[in-house]
């Protein structure tokens, strides 16, 4: 379980999907949850950085766990998720401050994605707002995105919830570059109209 956390800590690094200790990252096994250490380094995880406790109730490690195990935890009793990837993608996130979703306007990204809702809070960093309103969003989305903050993905393992995330960013990137190239967009989708529902 280690080495899985480790790999996907070191990629979303890697992609620039999270500042040095950015972010966080979390499995679901029956009524427990492992989730990164409050404070730790993603790219730099170490076996003692992966905190175990309990899904409904507090125990020793919740004490170490990261600030926002409150959300985690809202997210597995409101969806069948059995990992979630917390990341904080620069390009996303500047998109996620014009607009309420993010419609991808690549390939890939509208295969996978199709739209991203874009969700806002009072206040951030792990309060009870906070988890709710992200649980609620991830009933019928994928991935979801914090305005201002950053993205929350799910998946039945850390390696698709990460690939949500990994392609929403790609997805922003492409419509940063075709922004800044200020011109037409020629549609290239059948039934485009489509793509920008879910």
């Amino acid at each position: 379980m280690y080495e899985m956390f480790r790999d996907i800590g070191r990629d979303m690094f890697v992609h620039n999907l999270i500042s040095s200790h950015g972010g966080n990252i979390s499995v679901r096994f029956g009524d427990r949850i492992l989730i990164k250490r409050r404070g730790a380094m993603l790219g730099r995880l170490k076996p003692h950085d992966i905190i175990e406790t309990g899904l409904e109730k507090n125990d020793s490690g919740v004490a170490l766990a990261s600030t926002e195990l409150i959300v985690h935890r809202a997210i597995y009793k409101a969806t069948p998720a059995l990992a979630v990837v917390h990341a904080h993608p620069r390009r996303t996130i500047a998109l996620s401050l014009s607009r309420d979703e993010i419609v991808p306007i690549d390939n890939e990204g509208s295969y996978l994605l199709k739209k991203v809702p874009v969700v806002s809070v009072e206040f951030a960093s792990g309060s009870k707002q906070m988890a709710e309103t992200i649980a609620q969003a991830l009933m019928g989305y994928k991935i979801v995105m914090l305005r201002g903050h950053g993205s929350f993905a799910i998946g039945q393992t850390l390696d698709e919830a990460f690939q949500w995330t990994d392609a929403l960013e790609e997805a922003a990137e492409i419509i940063f570059y075709a922004k800044h190239l200020n011109e037409e967009m020629i549609e290239y989708r059948r039934m485009s109209d489509s793509y920008t529902q879910w």
